[in-house]
């Protein structure tokens, strides 16, 4: 039996002035996979991300969440149901220590609706359970780093907070905008498997990312836009040897000397 879709993208379509962001682009994501979109410069994958979080209203279209349309509506409602996204640009409280990002969300009527972490209990103090988090994302819980302003730390922390943030709303949805952007190769080696992690965990990933390589690994399924339009989707060999995505990337060294190991 085929297994109903977490997420549903109808006919998303978006302009700015003149220019047509997105062309009807229709999507579906199943529970507990990874998704990935990629594309271009410029064809349309932040937008889409904007549209599905309400930060964008979508000129046409259909956003589903669970079956139950979500169109249009504000990032807060969107959040409050469980669907959760990074930012490309990282956008922490700066002149907060890094542990004390996530009280906010952490009082948000899904945290406290929920309850606890990982284990349904009580949330209990709110400071230990930020610090809880962010060593399961990947902060050495016995250094100084979680107590550090944010402003401090360097890009690979900071795109672990982003995902931190996320966790504290409990999600069923994390949209990541380019996760592994940014970070050095030993960086990018750590976070690939905290990706398989919240997989395993059961949480369903949308990832936009240029490093192919690396969405690779991960993605059961791939999303081509160019030029704001779907061109192909399929599981990330099969959208490799697609002739319209070769032409698409053409002169990006990362797509066509790209080869996957067994």
């Amino acid at each position: 039996m085929k297994q109903e879709p977490i997420l549903q993208v109808i006919e998303a379509s978006k302009s700015f002035g003149g220019v047509q962001a997105l062309v009807n682009v229709s999507f579906e994501v199943r529970e507990g996979e990874v998704f990935g979109i990629i594309g271009p410069n410029g064809s349309g994958k932040t937008t889409l991300i904007n549209c599905i979080t309400g930060f964008v209203k979508m000129d046409s279209g259909k956003v589903l969440y669970r079956g139950k349309e979500i169109t249009n509506r504000p990032p807060n409602y969107i959040a409050n149901l469980g669907i959760t996204r990074t930012f490309q640009i990282m956008r922490p409280y700066y002149s907060l220590p890094a542990y004390k990002n996530l009280i906010v969300p952490l009082f948000s009527p899904r945290a406290r609706k929920k309850g606890g972490w990982r284990g349904g209990g009580k949330l209990g103090d709110r400071e230990t359970v930020s610090i809880d988090i962010l060593e399961e994302i990947g902060f050495e819980r016995d250094s100084f780093v979680p107590y550090k302003l944010a402003s401090s730390l360097p890009t690979g922390y900071l795109k672990r907070l982003e995902l931190a943030r996320c966790l504290a709303l409990k999600p069923e949805i994390i949209l990541c905008d380019e996760v592994f952007s940014g970070l050095s190769m030993s960086e990018i080696a750590s976070m690939v498997p905290l990706i398989e992690k919240l997989q395993m965990d059961g949480i369903t990933l949308v990832m936009i990312e240029h490093r192919l390589r690396e969405l690779f690994r991960v993605a059961n399924r791939v999303m081509v836009l160019n030029f704001g339009a779907k061109l192909t989707e399929g599981t990330p060999q099969d959208v490799m040897q697609d002739e319209k995505v070769k032409e698409a990337y053409l002169g990006s060294e990362k797509l066509l000397d790209y080869t996957f190991e067994a």
